[in-house]
């Protein structure tokens, strides 16, 4: 048995785990990367960067679909599965190759392969090869599919969102069972490639929309295009030859069993804690079973284990990821002065069509007594119309007495673009007023953003007295 020692080790070498690295190395530690799985981030491999590939190719698709509405006519359209499917793994393979590149220029001492377990808070077994004692420790484990109880049945023809992006060509169906960002983006872009695909959700929130305005106009505009089953469960799952077999039931109590060649999984990610031994840490554990910790420093306790990524399962998007292992790496080499780290303005993103984005506060957690709303539909907004992109709905918060903008939520074109203003806006703590004063082109989707803050404006206003309202009132006019 090799015994090592380093004074920092970082368990995983996603985006969490090698920000991480990094962020202590510039202490000038002696740090250790382990990771017992292949080289390449959630991103890379089989999230974000595979994931709009496939979406990329639908839209293609769709626009070729949706030019004789702009009176083109391009001819009968043809999805060449194969062909997708043949860019999206390479170009995931191309993407996966930088990330591959930049481990493997890190020096060899400082990268350890095998799983690693707790034997002590300041100690790791590596495989049955290895134990790394190390001072700091840094947990950046990430996650992996959820896989439901009642469709594992299903074997083979049960998949997770990874697998898509092994396909050498589309199925002719696809079951998506879950309702947020995963199974909409999937679910939509499949659709659009020509594959059959039903989306079942248990309740009528989709892509967890906080905002029920948004959310009914999200369910109006992917509903229009999808068959989207809502508050609908999945009663048995079995195979049926080579389909899967699902029987399901409505909100209304109505049965359906139908066949199709896949059902993928997209009901979240589990984080990586089982196997860690964190039991030997002593440190205080959730119902989860995850380590209770600081989300500014990232810091379990008051130890030297600090978590980052998936694995926290706080915030599970590749920029949080990064800034947490930035968090959780520099007090891992500062340790013990431990500092808070910067938290970013919230930002969701689903690249629907049209997009969903969420921004900062959101309605639940900020009280009705807290703030107003103002909001803009995008059916009659100039450029939306122009593009025929004309659907969906903005919908942004202030507070009240201090006009501070707190956050959106919306559907509709261009979200992306969108809600990047918006949470610079919101991380600027930016006033309602201040943003109108922004300079706004003509015609651009931001206009529709103006429109929305007007009426923001306008209902905070409502909430002040009218002497308040007056601007030129003086004493005695």
């Amino acid at each position: 048995m090799e015994i090592l020692e380093f004074d920092v080790a970082v368990i995983g070498a996603g985006s969490a785990g090698m920000s991480a690295y990094r962020a202590a190395k510039a202490h000038g530690k002696r740090v250790v990367l382990i990771e017992g799985g292949p080289y390449g981030t959630t991103c890379a491999r089989v999230g974000c960067m595979p994931s709009k590939l496939l979406i990329a190719a639908a839209e293609a698709a769709h626009a070729v679909a949706a030019a004789p509405g702009f009176g083109i006519h391009a001819g009968a359209l043809r999805i060449d599965g194969k062909a997708v499917m043949q860019r999206v793994r390479s170009e995931r393979d191309r993407f996966v190759g930088f990330v591959v590149k930049g481990i493997e220029n890190m020096a060899p001492a400082e990268r350890l392969r095998g799983q690693a377990r707790f034997i002590a808070a300041d100690c790791l077994q590596v495989g049955d090869h290895t134990q790394v004692k190390a001072e700091r420790i840094v947990i950046a484990a990430g996650s992996s599919p959820q896989i439901p109880q009642e469709l594992r049945a299903l074997g083979k023809r049960l998949i997770v969102s990874d697998d898509v992006f092994a396909w050498d060509d589309l199925p002719e169906s696809v079951a998506v069972i879950g309702i947020g960002v995963i199974g909409l983006e999937l679910g939509q872009a499949l659709h659009r490639l020509g594959v059959r695909v039903t989306v079942f959700g248990r309740s009528s929130r989709l892509a967890q929309l906080d905002d029920e305005a948004v959310n009914q106009a999200a369910i109006a505009c992917l509903g229009a295009e999808l068959d989207l089953r809502l508050d609908t469960t999945v009663v048995a799952a079995r195979l049926a030859g080579e389909q899967a077999e699902l029987h399901t039931r409505s909100a209304t109590g109505s049965e359906r069993t139908e066949h199709f060649q896949f059902v993928l999984a997209a009901t979240g990610r589990t984080p990586n804690v089982a196997g860690l031994g964190l039991q030997a840490t002593g440190l205080q554990l959730d119902r989860h079973g995850l380590p209770v910790f600081d989300p500014l420093t990232m810091q379990c306790g008051d130890s030297a284990i600090f978590i980052a990524g998936d694995v926290a399962n706080d915030r599970p998007l590749l920029h949080e990821a990064t800034d947490e292992g930035r968090i959780a790496g520099d007090n891992a080499g500062r340790f013990p002065q431990v500092v808070a780290g910067l938290r970013r303005t919230a930002l969701v993103i689903a690249f629907t069509d049209p997009q969903i984005a969420m921004v900062g506060e959101l309605p639940h957690a900020l009280g009705k007594d807290r703030f107003e709303s103002g909001e803009v539909s995008f059916e009659d907004q100039g450029r939306s119309r122009v593009m025929r992109q004309n659907r969906g709905l903005l919908r942004v918060y202030g507070e009240r007495g201090s006009h501070r903008f707190l956050g959106a939520e919306m559907i509709g074109p261009r979200a992306e673009h969108l809600a990047h203003l918006l949470a610079w806006a919101c991380q600027s703590q930016m006033t309602v007023e201040q943003m109108l004063d922004m300079p706004f082109y003509h015609p651009v989707i931001e206009e529709g953003l103006r429109t929305a803050l007007r009426d923001l404006k306008e209902n905070l206003v409502k909430q002040i007295t009218a002497i308040e309202h007056c601007a030129d009132c003086t004493p005695g006019a």
